[in-house]
């Protein structure tokens, strides 16, 4: 069952990112990573399909002003 909710979760912050309107880029700088790697570490937490970090998803969640709670 945690497998099926951590798969709710990733397909929730894909459709946010999706109507955000934001680059990869633009997400990973958001996100407070560095900025010859912000592409990289965006695309690699989105493409993400299970058991994602607490840590990472409030970072996600506060870049797209709003919470985890929102996420789950």
């Amino acid at each position: 069952m945690a497998k099926e909710i951590e798969a709710v979760v990733m397909e929730r912050v894909r459709s946010r990112f999706e109507r955000s309107g934001l680059t990869l880029h633009d997400l990973g700088l958001k996100m407070g990573y560095p900025e010859e790697s912000a592409r990289k570490s965006a695309w690699q937490f989105i493409q993400k399909t299970g058991d994602p970090r607490l840590s990472t998803l409030n970072r996600f969640a506060v870049a797209m002003g709003a919470t985890v709670k929102d996420l789950l």
